[in-house]
């Protein structure tokens, strides 16, 4: 009986433990869930003031957006150009916000092209006038005829309003001060010929290059209009001392001011820019014989969704103010004849030019053909 009595203790004993801990789980976990619900409710409350303050946020972005009207400019303009113009104009219009593209002329032109049913771009700023020739006549560029038209001889500007030329780029040679000086330096385009310059000479690649298609075109020219394989011929020996095709302006001044080579042939603007605003060691010769001188346009691009701010950029890098101001810090020479040439800076006045005599007409028309069998027949392999 005794033993009975207590076994009976025990099991009770045992049911009141339990009891206990059973109590003691289900109030913890009430209060967890309490807690996970508090806590739930106060992200919930977070997101909503969180979505609350992201939606004014996007708000804001879309009124920024909707308030300045983006640009688009496709251009082989120096970035010292770019970083100079897109402030001031963007200061005089601030319902527009212009974007840059940075390309080479040639490039321009393929991507104007291959977008023709969608235009992408707004504004084409900088490029031969072969290229706009052509771009012309394959009915890519918009016609305007802008406020200062009657200021431009003819030949600086498409008879039907679709381009107009902005600066004039004579071509030069261009070689390093620490490496040439003197007798060293080449007089004129034959020169570069002469063995003594091998593996001295840095081309910039020249198929996506308006400014060197341009020039080995008129290398082929100048050695015989009537034909082309006295040209090539020069292409060949100017190709056996060329030590590299760089990829792009910027490679070709790193590897000048490394020295790596020290000739090239380049636009006397981009030389003068990044002799005086740069500091590098470049100087230039323009050639005995003649330099072939660039008429660099402009257009607006044929179906531009922002026309109107196509125009304004238009009317904006024209305007006499930024015309001396980008002669004066940007080495432009204009293509306007309404300057007078005492309000142009001195290093213009003192520019002792020489152009050689170009059938611009032929370059338009043959310069692809002659580049393409260059490119396939003479690049490196001389």
């Amino acid at each position: 009986m005794k033993k009975m009595w207590n076994k009976a203790v025990m099991i009770l004993f045992v049911m009141t433990l339990l009891a206990i801990f059973t109590v003691g789980c289900t109030k913890k976990e009430d209060e967890t869930k309490s807690t996970d619900a508090n806590s739930t409710q106060s992200n919930e409350k977070k997101k909503e003031s969180g979505a609350g303050e992201e939606g004014k946020e996007n708000t804001a972005k879309e009124k920024t957006t909707k308030e300045k009207t983006v640009v688009t400019v496709y251009t082989g303009r120096d970035s010292a150009v770019l970083e100079y113009i897109k402030p001031l104009f963007e200061e005089a219009h601030p319902e527009y916000e212009v974007e840059f593209l940075n390309m080479g002329a040639q490039e321009i032109l393929e991507r104007v092209r291959g977008e023709k049913e969608n235009p992408q771009g707004d504004f084409w700023w900088g490029g031969t006038q072969a290229a706009f020739e052509i771009a012309s006549s394959e009915d890519l560029l918009e016609v305007y005829r802008p406020s200062f038209a009657n200021s431009f001889p003819e030949e600086y500007k498409d008879a039907g309003d679709r381009w107009y030329g902005e600066i004039l780029l004579p071509e030069v040679i261009m070689y390093n001060t620490d490496m040439l000086t003197g007798d060293d330096i080449p007089k004129d385009w034959n020169d570069l010929l002469d063995e003594r310059y091998k593996d001295q000479i840095l081309i910039r690649n020249v198929l996506p290059s308006g400014t060197m298609r341009t020039i080995y075109s008129c290398m082929i020219l100048k050695e015989d209009p009537a034909n082309p394989e006295k040209g090539f011929e020069w292409l060949r020996k100017l190709d056996a001392n060329t030590k590299e095709y760089t990829q792009d302006p910027t490679n070709l001044y790193l590897k000048m001011t490394r020295q790596e080579g020290s000739l090239s042939l380049w636009n006397l603007q981009d030389i003068m820019i990044q002799k005086m605003t740069n500091n590098q060691p470049f100087g230039y010769v323009i050639p005995e014989s003649g330099a072939p001188i660039l008429v660099d346009a402009v257009a607006i691009i044929k179906g531009a969704k922002n026309l109107e701010g196509a125009k304004a950029f238009y009317e904006f890098i024209f305007n006499d103010k930024i015309r001396l101001d980008l002669a004066e810090n940007m080495f432009q020479i204009p293509a306007q004849a309404n300057i007078p040439k005492e309000q142009l800076p001195q290093w213009i006045q003192d520019l002792d030019l020489k152009a050689m005599d170009v059938n611009w007409q032929v370059i338009a028309e043959k310069e692809m053909e002659w580049m393409t069998y260059w490119d396939e027949n003479i690049k490196g392999k001389n």
